[in-house]
This record gives structure tokens, C-alpha cells and sequence, in this order.
């Protein structure tokens, strides 16, 4: 009766197989069928391990696509998401990607349509309150009490 670990099931393969899979390497792996088992192997578990990894890398790269489209509009990646999920647009990240290379009007037109379903941040809605309109000339901060400033720094934490 065969032994339902995968290592043993490995060191049953066929030696045709392990020949065939070990073809290309290097030394005695490709000759010796013995090293050449360990190497098939450990090349199997690679192949595995680097089918996922393609699949985070390909996300990653997607979203630094729509955040370098986000960026030239004045949003930022997660307020654009957050934004979209909010306005009820279901588009993946590859398919934002797409539009962000490809179609920048297609694109500009949804970040036109998240924009204002994105509330600001606690700490900037506080501030507006308060009258802070931001920092631009001749127009200074507004005297902050201690009130005020235990409201922001319990919005930041």
C-alpha cells in the first residue's frame, strides 16, 4: 500500500519522469537519478511558491499603476478605493490599471465621480470647523485652545 506523504510519492516517481523534469539542469542532476529526485523536487516546490508570488506581483504592480493615475488628478490610491466602494464602482485593480495607462479621460471621469462621495479626515473636518482654511499667505493659524488640540490628537490616534 502507498505511503500518502509527498515525499514518499516523490521518491516512487517513475525515472523517465525525474529525467524528463530534471532535463536542463545542471551536474549530476540531470544524470544521477537519485540527485536528481531531490532536485526535481525542490524545483516542483519552487514552481509552486513562484505561481503565487507572479500572481502578488502582478497586483502590486496594478496598483502602483492606478496610484501614479491617481497622483496626476490630486487623489491619493486609498481615497480613490475607499471612494469607489462608496460610489458602488466595481472595477479591479487591473482593470483601473488599464484605463489609468491607456484611457486617461475614461479614468479622470471616474475619479470626477469618487471625489465627492470621499468625506475629509477627522482631523481636517475638525479644523475646518475651528476656521482653519489652510496655510496660505497672509492668512495664520487660528489659536488653537487645549480643547481643540485634545480633539485632534484623539481624531489622528
Amino acid at each position: 500500500r502507498p505511503c500518502p506523504c509527498r515525499a514518499c510519492s516523490m521518491s516512487g516517481m517513475n525515472k523517465k519522469l525525474v529525467k524528463k523534469f530534471a532535463k536542463g539542469f545542471r551536474g549530476r542532476a540531470k544524470n544521477c537519478v537519485r540527485i536528481a529526485r531531490n532536485r526535481v523536487e525542490k524545483a516542483l516546490q519552487h514552481s509552486y511558491r513562484g505561481r503565487k508570488q507572479k500572481k502578488r506581483d502582478a497586483r502590486e504592480a496594478w496598483i502602483m499603476q492606478v496610484n501614479a493615475g491617481c497622483t496626476q488628478y490630486g487623489v491619493s490610491y486609498n481615497t480613490l478605493i475607499s471612494g469607489m466602494k462608496v460610489a458602488n464602482i466595481e472595477l479591479n485593480r487591473k482593470m483601473l490599471a488599464e484605463l489609468a495607462q491607456n484611457e486617461p479621460l475614461s479614468f479622470q471621469s471616474i475619479i470626477a465621480h469618487v471625489k465627492p462621495n470621499v468625506k475629509p479626515a477627522r482631523t481636517q473636518r475638525i479644523l475646518e470647523e475651528a476656521g482653519y482654511t489652510g496655510m496660505r499667505l497672509g492668512n495664520p493659524p487660528p489659536s488653537m485652545s487645549k480643547e481643540m488640540k485634545d480633539l485632534i490628537y484623539t481624531a489622528e490616534r
